[in-house]
């Protein structure tokens, strides 16, 4: 045998393994570990601020719970009785009390329990080593978990034994604890790896309080979406983002991640609205009410629509000021703030005068139209200093930093939010950075680096500012892989009469991606390799409700924003995806509207879903299938070599 580790590394590694029978102990684990079944991952994107609906499929691991209980118990236990138990795995604290209220044999209804979950503990381990699984088990009920894991009530011998466990468990008063414990665990073991396919943010009320969340997770990344990156932009400094960012919130009557989350500071711009627009309705800017229509008094709604145009105009003028810093954007067809004819109440776009719905622009100087008044730069200044100080706004943007990128690769699945930029006839197209052109995988590897330069101290001042204005491009770009699209009408819907303006053209990606061809261009640029290799992305809901396939290019391509925004739910149909990547193969499962958690605890109600099998493997596969096997295949490689440097006399064992 020939050693291939170069001697240097294997006198780094002989530290670790300092003898012969480490190194072979670690070889046999390794070996064994490549045999296990290979661990679930799961797929989410567009989740939009819909804080209860993500965390409630965090918990049944979309569905994934609910059918193992289902396989593990079959016709043993009523269907009501597997609900409960679906529920208290769940929500384990407050189903306890609401079972502790009702509930008069306590003991009994504690053990049956205890005997049942530890089932559903001991399948959803199965795949993993007995290491791992003890990584993951609550310090205080450790040995106990274990124990019980790994005896079998059948055994005779051994049935007293868990008896008593469970006996003393109850007997000691820790059965709340001992539950609560052992159902985080299922939680946990359920889902291996959770994939963010980006938009965190933006409509619905609780981003933060799902930042809050993958935050204490065990293992998750994400692949940046547009709105994430305008709050990235937000808090980078960006005044236009800022505006973006306050627009949306203000539009969707979602205040709560701002003021609660984020602790930004509305007033100043409440107090500008009402002294600048307290003559006008503001038609057209009245919010978008979902969950709480109607039962918003009409003094609010009038002033969120003050609020929403006064921020609206701040929006088009910062944006004119970058977008004219940077003419090699060629976006200068969407100033359309400078070419508005207040006295002829009409506005030029694409070359042609349109008529206005409104010209009341109290803040517009007349031969200055993106210059701000005085009042609004003292607005803007207070806006900027409130997103710049927000402790909890910048330590959630370094978590999105610090999991995340414009893609992902992994086991043989490209990640990416939205698009590649492309040509009309589907090659990559090359993009400007800062006058360097880059496509495919190296455009998105410079626009990564040109995001994380606008957070680092020691970025040069004129790089750090370009990172800066270049969170806009990224918004609302032509040739953003984020946007991919002609324009954002936002301009227009708000106050041209001629609805052919709002027209968006989509980009070319959106235009040929059911082409098997253009996704395998796309898949070998990335030097994603070998057969079953996947796109997953989302970005743009599918339209289940009007017969749309999330599976496009023959298998290859799935896209996996189905609505998870109640914004949404009217216009698709449904209420989300999940895919789900098992040892046997792709599942995609599609979500009913959630009701709200106190719905499930008290009635035991669930998101419906229904699976779809998407690809199935010939078998099963295993760990050595994967990434993570391929880097346990060279650390055995690197083993043995390690193994016939001490036989060879190579290098000497640590001790003896």
């Amino acid at each position: 045998m020939m050693m291939k580790t170069d001697i240097r590394y294997l006198h780094l590694l002989s530290n670790t393994y300092p003898t012969i029978a480490d190194a072979a102990s670690e070889i046999i684990n390794l070996e064994a570990i490549q045999n296990l079944p290979k661990g679930t991952e799961h797929f989410l994107a567009d989740l939009h601020g819909e804080h209860e609906a993500f965390i409630h499929i965090l918990k049944n691991a979309s569905g994934n719970i609910k059918r193992k209980v289902s396989e593990i118990f079959g016709n043993t236990i009523r269907e009501s009785e597997k609900k409960e138990l679906c529920t208290l795995i769940y929500y384990p604290e407050q189903k306890l009390e609401l079972i502790k209220a009702g509930e008069e044999e306590l003991d009994d209804w504690y053990r049956i329990t205890i005997h049942q979950l530890v089932r559903v503990c001991r399948d959803v381990s199965s795949k993993y080593t007995r290491s791992k699984v003890r990584k993951n088990l609550p310090e205080e009920f450790s040995y106990i978990i274990e124990e019980l894991l790994h005896e079998r009530t059948e055994d005779q011998d051994k049935a007293a034994y868990v008896a008593v466990i469970v006996d003393t468990i109850i007997s000691t008063g820790r059965a709340d604890d001992f539950i609560v414990a052992i159902c985080n665990v299922i939680q946990r073991l359920a889902i291996d790896q959770l994939h963010i396919l980006g938009d965190i943010f933006d409509r619905g009320p609780g981003a933060h309080i799902i930042l809050d969340t993958l935050r204490q997770y065990h293992s998750w990344d994400i692949q940046w979406g547009n709105h994430d990156i305008l709050w990235m932009g937000a808090a980078a400094g960006n005044d236009a983002c800022i505006c973006n960012v306050l627009r949306l919130s203000l539009r969707y009557a979602n205040l709560a991640t701002l003021e609660e989350g984020y602790g930004i500071n509305l007033v100043p711009l409440a107090t500008f609205a009402l002294d600048t627009y307290g003559d006008d309705p503001c038609e057209g800017f009245e919010p978008k009410l979902l969950k709480d229509d109607g039962k918003m008094d009409e003094k609010t709604r009038q002033l969120i629509a003050k609020m929403h145009k006064a921020i609206s105009i701040l929006q088009f003028k910062t944006e004119a000021q970058i977008i004219q810093r940077h003419p090699e954007w060629k976006m200068e067809d969407r100033n359309l703030i400078e070419r508005i004819d207040l006295k002829k109440q009409t506005c030029e776009a694409n070359g042609v005068s349109h008529s206005m719905k409104s010209c009341h622009f109290p803040t517009i100087i007349e031969g200055k139209p993106s210059e701000l008044t005085p009042e609004e730069v003292d607005l803007m200044q207070k806006l900027h200093h409130s997103f710049r100080v927000s402790e909890k706004l910048r330590k959630h943007i370094r978590t999105i930093l610090s999991h995340g990128c414009m893609y992902t690769i992994c086991n043989k699945n490209l990640l990416f939010h939205a698009s590649i930029p492309l040509n009309d006839d589907g090659s990559l197209k090359e993009v400007s950075i800062m006058n360097q052109t880059y496509s495919g995988r190296e455009l998105l590897d410079a626009i990564g680096q040109t995001i994380r330069s606008a957070f680092q101290n020691d970025t040069p001042a004129n790089q750090k500012a370009f990172a800066k204005d270049y969170f806009l491009y990224l918004w609302c770009g032509k040739d953003s892989p984020l946007f991919d699209k002609s324009k954002m009408s936002t301009f227009e819907r708000y106050f041209l009469t001629d609805k052919d303006t709002y027209h968006e053209e989509k980009g070319n990606y959106f235009k040929l991606r059911d082409s098997a061809e253009v996704c395998d261009r796309i898949l070998d640029a990335f030097g994603v390799t070998g057969n079953n290799r996947h796109i997953i992305n989302g970005h743009v809901p599918i339209h289940v409700s009007k017969g749309e396939n999330p599976i496009k290019a023959g298998g290859r391509l799935m896209v996996i924003d189905g609505g998870f925004s109640e914004a949404y739910h009217k216009e698709t149909g449904i209420a989300g995806y999940t895919l789900v990547y098992h040892s046997r193969g792709f599942q995609l499962v599609q979500h009913e509207p959630f009701t709200s958690a106190q719905d499930a605890i008290l009635r035991g109600t669930d998101i419906k879903s229904t699976t779809q099998i998407v690809e199935m493997s010939a078998h099963r596969m295993l760990v050595a299938d994967t990434d993570k096997g391929a880097e346990l295949k060279t650390q055995i490689i690197e083993l043995k070599d390690l193994l016939y440097a001490y036989r060879h006399g190579i290098i000497k064992e640590k001790r003896l």
